[in-house]
Protein backbone atom coordinates (compact mmCIF):
# COMPACT_ATOMS: atom_id res chain seq x y z
CA UNK A 1 0.00 0.00 0.00
CA UNK A 2 2.85 2.35 0.86
CA UNK A 3 4.57 1.71 -2.49
CA UNK A 4 1.27 2.26 -4.30
CA UNK A 5 0.72 5.63 -2.60
CA UNK A 6 4.31 6.60 -3.31
CA UNK A 7 3.85 5.69 -6.98
CA UNK A 8 0.65 7.75 -7.16
CA UNK A 9 2.38 10.72 -5.51
CA UNK A 10 5.35 10.56 -7.87
CA UNK A 11 3.06 10.35 -10.90
CA UNK A 12 1.08 13.37 -9.66
CA UNK A 13 4.23 15.43 -9.05
CA UNK A 14 5.64 14.48 -12.45
CA UNK A 15 2.40 15.55 -14.10
CA UNK A 16 2.38 18.86 -12.26
CA UNK A 17 6.00 19.57 -13.18
CA UNK A 18 5.19 18.92 -16.82
CA UNK A 19 1.82 20.72 -17.10
CA UNK A 20 2.51 23.75 -14.89
CA UNK A 21 5.38 25.29 -16.92
CA UNK A 22 3.42 24.81 -20.15
CA UNK A 23 0.30 26.35 -18.60
CA UNK A 24 2.23 29.31 -17.20
CA UNK A 25 3.97 29.93 -20.52
CA UNK A 26 0.66 29.94 -22.41
CA UNK A 27 -0.93 32.15 -19.74
CA UNK A 28 1.96 34.61 -19.96
CA UNK A 29 1.75 34.77 -23.76
CA UNK A 30 -2.01 35.37 -23.65
CA UNK A 31 -1.58 38.08 -21.01
CA UNK A 32 1.11 39.80 -23.06
CA UNK A 33 -1.01 39.56 -26.21
CA UNK A 34 -3.99 41.07 -24.40
CA UNK A 35 -1.92 44.00 -23.11
CA UNK A 36 -0.83 44.78 -26.69
CA UNK A 37 -4.37 44.75 -28.04
CA UNK A 38 -4.67 48.55 -28.11
CA UNK A 39 -1.56 48.82 -30.30
CA UNK A 40 -2.94 46.59 -33.04
CA UNK A 41 -6.55 47.82 -32.97
CA UNK A 42 -6.10 50.30 -35.88
CA UNK A 43 -4.76 47.50 -38.08
CA UNK A 44 -7.36 45.00 -36.87
CA UNK A 45 -10.22 47.35 -37.86
CA UNK A 46 -9.20 47.02 -41.50
CA UNK A 47 -10.25 43.37 -41.48
CA UNK A 48 -13.77 41.88 -41.20
CA UNK A 49 -15.28 41.77 -37.71
CA UNK A 50 -15.70 37.99 -37.82
CA UNK A 51 -11.93 37.57 -38.16
CA UNK A 52 -10.07 37.54 -34.78
CA UNK A 53 -7.53 40.04 -36.11
CA UNK A 54 -6.79 41.76 -32.80
CA UNK A 55 -5.93 38.51 -31.02
CA UNK A 56 -3.89 37.20 -33.93
CA UNK A 57 -1.92 40.42 -34.44
CA UNK A 58 -1.28 40.76 -30.71
CA UNK A 59 0.07 37.23 -30.54
CA UNK A 60 2.27 37.80 -33.59
CA UNK A 61 3.56 41.03 -32.05
CA UNK A 62 4.57 39.14 -28.89
CA UNK A 63 6.45 36.60 -30.99
CA UNK A 64 8.20 39.40 -32.91
CA UNK A 65 9.21 41.09 -29.65
CA UNK A 66 10.58 37.79 -28.29
CA UNK A 67 12.53 37.27 -31.52
CA UNK A 68 14.00 40.79 -31.46
CA UNK A 69 14.99 40.46 -27.80
CA UNK A 70 16.62 37.11 -28.56
CA UNK A 71 18.56 38.62 -31.45
CA UNK A 72 19.66 41.54 -29.27
CA UNK A 73 20.91 39.15 -26.57
CA UNK A 74 23.17 37.47 -29.13
CA UNK A 75 25.16 40.68 -29.63
CA UNK A 76 28.15 41.55 -27.44
CA UNK A 77 26.25 44.42 -25.82
CA UNK A 78 23.22 42.21 -25.22
CA UNK A 79 25.33 39.43 -23.70
CA UNK A 80 26.96 41.92 -21.33
CA UNK A 81 23.57 43.30 -20.30
CA UNK A 82 22.17 39.80 -19.76
CA UNK A 83 25.16 38.80 -17.64
CA UNK A 84 24.80 41.95 -15.53
CA UNK A 85 21.07 41.37 -14.97
CA UNK A 86 21.60 37.69 -14.16
CA UNK A 87 24.37 38.36 -11.63
CA UNK A 88 22.59 41.22 -9.90
CA UNK A 89 19.01 39.96 -9.87
CA UNK A 90 18.09 36.65 -11.47
CA UNK A 91 20.73 34.52 -9.73
CA UNK A 92 19.00 35.32 -6.43
CA UNK A 93 15.86 33.52 -7.60
CA UNK A 94 15.87 29.88 -6.39
CA UNK A 95 16.20 27.45 -9.27
CA UNK A 96 17.04 30.08 -11.87
CA UNK A 97 20.52 28.67 -12.53
CA UNK A 98 19.13 25.21 -13.30
CA UNK A 99 16.37 26.64 -15.49
CA UNK A 100 18.89 28.81 -17.37
CA UNK A 101 21.18 25.86 -18.04
CA UNK A 102 18.31 23.73 -19.36
CA UNK A 103 16.98 26.48 -21.64
CA UNK A 104 20.46 27.15 -23.02
CA UNK A 105 20.90 23.44 -23.74
CA UNK A 106 17.53 23.41 -25.52
CA UNK A 107 18.68 26.43 -27.53
CA UNK A 108 21.76 24.47 -28.62
CA UNK A 109 24.39 26.58 -26.88
CA UNK A 110 27.40 24.26 -26.81
CA UNK A 111 29.26 26.40 -24.27
CA UNK A 112 26.88 25.41 -21.49
CA UNK A 113 28.64 22.90 -19.23
CA UNK A 114 25.68 21.88 -17.05
CA UNK A 115 23.01 19.34 -18.04
CA UNK A 116 25.25 17.48 -20.43
CA UNK A 117 23.66 14.19 -21.60
CA UNK A 118 25.27 11.04 -20.22
CA UNK A 119 24.73 7.38 -19.47
CA UNK A 120 25.13 6.56 -15.78
CA UNK A 121 25.81 3.17 -14.25
CA UNK A 122 23.10 2.47 -11.67
CA UNK A 123 23.42 -0.99 -10.15
CA UNK A 124 23.85 -3.32 -13.15
CA UNK A 125 22.29 -1.05 -15.76
CA UNK A 126 23.00 2.01 -17.87
CA UNK A 127 20.41 4.77 -17.51
CA UNK A 128 20.03 8.08 -19.40
CA UNK A 129 21.13 10.96 -17.20
CA UNK A 130 22.29 14.57 -17.23
CA UNK A 131 25.48 15.83 -15.63
CA UNK A 132 24.57 18.67 -13.26
CA UNK A 133 28.06 19.49 -11.98
CA UNK A 134 31.51 18.07 -11.32
CA UNK A 135 32.68 17.98 -7.71
CA UNK A 136 36.15 18.93 -6.50
CA UNK A 137 37.06 15.29 -5.91
CA UNK A 138 36.25 14.31 -9.50
CA UNK A 139 32.82 12.81 -8.83
CA UNK A 140 29.73 13.94 -10.72
CA UNK A 141 26.31 15.05 -9.59
CA UNK A 142 23.89 13.56 -12.10
CA UNK A 143 20.15 13.86 -12.55
CA UNK A 144 18.39 10.68 -13.65
CA UNK A 145 14.97 11.66 -15.04
CA UNK A 146 11.84 9.61 -14.74
CA UNK A 147 9.98 8.33 -17.80
CA UNK A 148 8.30 9.84 -19.70
CA UNK A 149 8.54 13.18 -17.82
CA UNK A 150 12.15 14.41 -17.74
CA UNK A 151 11.35 17.19 -15.27
CA UNK A 152 11.13 14.73 -12.38
CA UNK A 153 13.65 12.15 -11.25
CA UNK A 154 16.44 11.40 -8.78
CA UNK A 155 19.83 12.89 -7.94
CA UNK A 156 22.95 10.72 -7.68
CA UNK A 157 26.56 11.51 -6.82
CA UNK A 158 28.70 9.02 -8.74
CA UNK A 159 32.35 8.45 -9.44
CA UNK A 160 33.66 9.45 -12.87
CA UNK A 161 34.05 5.80 -13.83
CA UNK A 162 30.27 5.33 -13.56
CA UNK A 163 29.34 8.41 -15.60
CA UNK A 164 29.76 8.30 -19.37
CA UNK A 165 29.15 11.63 -21.16
CA UNK A 166 27.66 11.22 -24.62
CA UNK A 167 28.18 13.65 -27.47
CA UNK A 168 24.56 14.07 -28.52
CA UNK A 169 22.28 17.13 -28.50
CA UNK A 170 20.35 17.80 -25.30
CA UNK A 171 17.08 17.61 -27.21
CA UNK A 172 17.94 14.14 -28.52
CA UNK A 173 18.50 12.83 -25.00
CA UNK A 174 15.22 14.37 -23.81
CA UNK A 175 13.41 12.85 -26.79
CA UNK A 176 14.65 9.36 -25.88
CA UNK A 177 13.26 9.82 -22.36
CA UNK A 178 9.87 11.15 -23.44
CA UNK A 179 9.54 8.27 -25.92
CA UNK A 180 9.94 5.61 -23.24
CA UNK A 181 13.53 4.85 -24.21
CA UNK A 182 13.06 4.75 -27.98
CA UNK A 183 16.21 6.29 -29.42
CA UNK A 184 18.54 5.08 -26.66
CA UNK A 185 20.48 3.22 -29.34
CA UNK A 186 22.03 6.53 -30.41
CA UNK A 187 23.07 7.29 -26.83
CA UNK A 188 24.80 3.93 -26.46
CA UNK A 189 26.50 4.34 -29.85
CA UNK A 190 27.78 7.78 -28.83
CA UNK A 191 29.18 6.34 -25.60
CA UNK A 192 30.96 3.54 -27.46
CA UNK A 193 32.42 6.02 -29.97
CA UNK A 194 33.88 8.10 -27.16
CA UNK A 195 35.67 5.00 -25.85
CA UNK A 196 37.39 4.30 -29.19
CA UNK A 197 40.78 6.06 -29.22
CA UNK A 198 41.40 8.18 -32.25
CA UNK A 199 43.84 6.65 -34.70
CA UNK A 200 46.61 8.91 -35.91
CA UNK A 201 48.55 8.42 -39.10
CA UNK A 202 52.28 7.97 -38.65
Amino acid sequence: MKKFLQSITQAFIAGVLFVLPVYLAILLLLKAAKSLGSLVQPLARLLPEWFPAETLFSFLLVLVVCFLVGMALRTSLGKAARTRIENSLLQKIPGYGVFRSMTRQLAGESGESAWKPALAEIEEALVPAFIVEELDDGRFTVFVPSVPTPLAGAIYILTAARVHPVDVPFTQAVKAITRWGSGSRELVAAMQESRIPSLGLK
